[in-house]
């Protein structure tokens, strides 16, 4: 016996016959009595037919009358059967046996304790399309539900091979319009632009020197490769060596005035030398050929061989007075 059939024979009964009306007289002035029914009616209608034109009590019931022939009360009853005739006794007997199984099911999962059994329904569980149960469930059942699906799936994962489930597959990174990011050529440019970038700066930092820096530089460079070749120990007649050292400029030197004058070369870095009088600096740096012989600094280089010849002086009549007494 199906459900519908068990509404339909308890809860739905049929209309009883519709009693006859007595015929009467109709008299004159008498008020037609209003129809039952079904009556729609427009709440705006000021016209000859609506009766209700005066002020209307907010808080009452709102009542609505029609004489519309498209609404009277009909004669036939309006219900109608549904699902199969009504059932016989044997099919009600079995559909209250369900009904009270279920219910004890019900009473049975709202009243029972951790330690009961679970109950595991004999007919085939209803599955929505994420796998859960559908239907009424218990705490546990939807908890043990989750546990499942979650061990079935780490074991679907875990037996997937590399090539289906992507591990240990590179990383596919995109730009704002969806293109697919050469992530090695893009490491090569960033690398080859901070290459770039680090020899611009190392040639500011060297065009920032000077160029008897850079001459020196060059030349203490080619020292050590001729010092591949070079004896270990180097002796006093060796040529090479006592040529470097005659080619060194001392302003104390006692016996500069044997030697044969210097013809007037160019300098360290290529540019001929200034070949008149200069006073000396403390770099030992000789003024440009196209110097014009004023001095247009602030004085400080005067003052600092002035103060030191100053302090040298002391100390060798400091010297001298000791020795006096």
């Amino acid at each position: 016996m199906s459900l519908a059939d068990y509404l339909a024979k308890n809860y739905l009964t049929a209309d009883p016959a519709p009693e006859k009306k007595s015929k009467k007289r109709k008299r004159k002035g008498a008020v037609e009595p209003a129809t039952t029914g079904l009556i729609i009616a427009d709440d705006d209608d000021s016209g000859w037919n609506n009766p209700n034109t005066g002020d209307l009590d907010e808080d009452g019931p709102l009542t609505v009358t029609s004489q519309s022939a498209e609404f009277r009360r009909s004669k036939k009853s309006s219900w109608k059967v549904v699902g199969a005739p009504t059932p016989s006794s044997t099919d009600q007997a079995a559909a209250d046996a369900i009904i009270a199984s279920a219910a004890a099911e019900t009473t049975l999962l709202n009243h029972g304790t951790e330690d009961d059994p679970a109950v595991v329904p004999t007919s085939p569980v209803t599955t929505m399309e994420s796998g859960a149960h559908a239907g009424l469930q218990s705490a546990d059942q939807v908890t043990a539900a989750l546990k499942k699906r979650q061990a079935e799936e780490r074991a679907r994962f875990l037996e997937d091979d590399a090539a289906h489930s992507g591990r240990g597959s590179e990383t596919i990174y995109r730009d704002a319009s969806g293109r697919i990011i050469n992530v090695a050529m893009k490491r090569a440019e960033a690398r080859k632009a901070a290459e770039a970038e680090e020899a611009k700066q190392a040639a500011e930092r060297e065009a920032a020197k000077g160029a008897v820096q850079q001459a020196a530089k060059t030349q203490r460079r080619k020292d050590l490769q001729d010092a591949k070749y070079m004896p270990v120990s180097r002796y006093a007649d060796d040529a090479e060596l006592n040529d470097e050292l005659k080619a060194q400029d001392r302003w104390n030197d006692p016996a500069a005035g044997f030697l044969e004058a210097k013809k007037a070369g160019k300098s360290v870095t290529g540019r001929p030398l200034y070949r008149g009088p200069a006073e000396p600096n403390r770099y030992g740096i000789r003024p440009g050929h196209k110097w014009d012989g004023v001095d247009r600094g602030n004085g400080f280089e005067k003052e600092y061989f002035r103060a030191r010849n100053r302090r040298k002086n002391v100390r060798e009549l400091e010297y001298a007075w000791q020795m006096d007494e």
